[in-house]
């Protein structure tokens, strides 16, 4: 899985919300165990205490939880992830729509282009 990282934000930043991503989609089923530290951090060309900052943070927001020898497990509350989820789709939403306003247009106007952008399949 290629991880590349914007050199304005914190690589701790950039990996809470590439494991979160992950977790959302699927990527890391609910309730399935997560690689190592040491593999995402060598997977990613992190430093492992980086990562390990990472997984604490998502461990505190329950995302994820560990279970001692046995390494770190995605959260079985599906609900917890939908609402996640809902919660990220929402906030992009709404980056897009006022950047659409900025730009001159309706809220009409973006509910037409993007049903155009739809039936053309562009998405």
């Amino acid at each position: 899985m290629p991880w590349t990282f914007e050199n304005d934000r914190p690589i701790y930043t950039q990996l809470l919300e590439k494991i979160r991503l992950n977790i959302i989609s699927g990527t890391y089923p609910i309730g399935s165990k997560l690689p190592s530290v040491r593999d995402l951090a060598a997977d990613a060309a992190v430093n492992p205490n980086t990562m390990q900052k990472a997984l604490a943070e998502l461990e505190r927001s329950g995302l994820i939880y560990s279970q001692r020898t046995s390494g770190r497990y995605v959260t079985e509350d599906a609900n917890m992830i939908q609402k996640m989820k809902e919660d990220i789709a929402q906030e992009k939403i709404e980056e897009f729509m006022k950047l659409m306003r900025q730009i001159g247009f309706e809220p009409e106007e973006i509910c037409i282009l993007i049903e155009k952008t739809i039936k053309e399949g562009k998405l």
